[in-house]
């Protein structure tokens, strides 16, 4: 007696489930097998038969068949996960043995060692790397990586985090506004072999090592109106030369516009001639940011897109070259200048730096 063909189930979906389903199929992140499971019930919900769903895929009919009947009885759910019992069992005590990975992990480190290594937790706790990676993974535990910070100190860090933010987000009227810094120290450097021009599966190449032909010194004041940069590159970077940078951004401002300046605490800007060229110039006003907070003095953005953008890569046999190279780019900029928008307020700033300091003073001393 011949047996009757099963009949494909009927799928129908809601238009929350073809969200999620398109979702899953979309989804760069979305592991494969789901991304096809997603694709074969998104074809039988606009009809397709599963012979024909299994050739667009390349699945068996079985396959699809089998998927298509578990949405119909189960909806997403069905597909998400795979049936109890599937697969090998797991080998390791999952809870315990992650609670213990992610506990030496962040608060254990090895005897000698500063941080551990897959192999040399999982020969500590008698697992296979491969689990600990995908703890690692899981938890988003990255031993190998440290980030540097620094929380000022300053007593005053809060009136003067108030008072430069005030400047960025509330500009006084008939004024400008100038973040103002220095980078010194600008080394024009030279390689001591040509590197390789970049191409397919190649990055460019560089050596690592350099000769060194001087250094220069970058003063800049960025408006922050604007965007536009006043700049001068100076050999040195004492209190005569903040002066001479003084003289160019006070000859470059119509004389009707009061000055304000962002700037940090640096011995030069607090020198004695500096304060009295401020008092022969009374149209100007300093605004220090607080110690330990370069990140606030905008200008800081813009030095970091030089030395990305121009410098780094940059080859340079003497220092002429490396500051003409450096008023080109500013040149450049200063063509289409666009102005760094600040967003955050100092109420915001101030509360994230209370808890830096608070987490600070309960962590436990080295």
């Amino acid at each position: 007696m011949l047996s009757m063909p099963r009949i494909a189930p009927l799928v129908t979906l809601s238009d929350d489930d073809r969200l999620v389903l398109m979702r899953w199929a979309r989804g760069r992140r979305t592991p494969a097998r789901l991304v096809r499971r997603a694709r074969i019930v998104l074809r039988a919900a606009d009809g397709w038969l599963n012979t024909a769903i299994a050739a667009e895929l390349g699945a068996r009919e079985k396959t699809v068949g089998l998927w298509r009947r578990r949405f119909a009885e189960q909806g997403t759910a069905g597909i998400e996960k795979d049936a109890a019992g599937r697969g090998r069992p797991a080998t390791v005590q999952r809870t315990e043995v992650e609670a213990e990975v992610i506990r030496k992990t962040t608060r254990e480190p090895p005897p000698h060692a500063t941080h551990w290594s897959t192999r040399t937790l999982a020969a500590e706790l008698g697992i296979s790397p491969a689990s600990v990676r995908r703890i690692w993974t899981r938890h988003g535990l990255k031993p190998h990586l440290v980030r540097t910070f620094k929380v000022s100190n300053d007593p005053h860090f809060a009136e003067k985090l108030e008072d430069v933010v005030g400047l960025y987000l509330h500009p006084p009227d008939n004024a400008l506004v100038f973040s103002v810094d220095e980078k010194s120290q600008i080394q024009a450097l030279d390689r001591t072999q040509p590197g390789l021009p970049m191409k397919k599966g190649r990055a460019g190449t560089m050596t690592h090592d350099y000769k060194r032909n001087g250094t220069t010194t970058l003063f800049a004041a960025l408006c922050t109106l604007t965007g536009y940069v006043l700049s001068t590159c100076m050999p040195r970077h004492r209190h005569q030369e903040w002066i001479k940078f003084l003289n160019l951004i006070d000859k470059a401002v119509p004389t009707g516009l009061e000055v304000h300046l962002i700037c940090d605490n640096y011995a030069t800007h607090n020198h004695e001639k500096v304060k009295r060229w401020l008092t022969r110039h009374p149209r100007f006003h300093v605004h220090f940011t607080p110690t330990s907070a370069s990140w606030l003095n905008m200008v800081e953005r813009f030095f970091r897109d030089l030395t990305d953008k121009r410098l780094r890569r940059g080859v340079f046999r003497n220092v002429q070259e490396v500051v003409d190279a450096i008023d080109e780019y500013v040149f450049h900029h200063n063509d289409h200048p666009k102005p760094f928008i600040w967003t955050k307020k100092a109420s915001d700033i101030l509360a994230k730096v209370m808890r830096a300091r608070e987490t600070l003073d309960n962590a436990p001393s080295a």
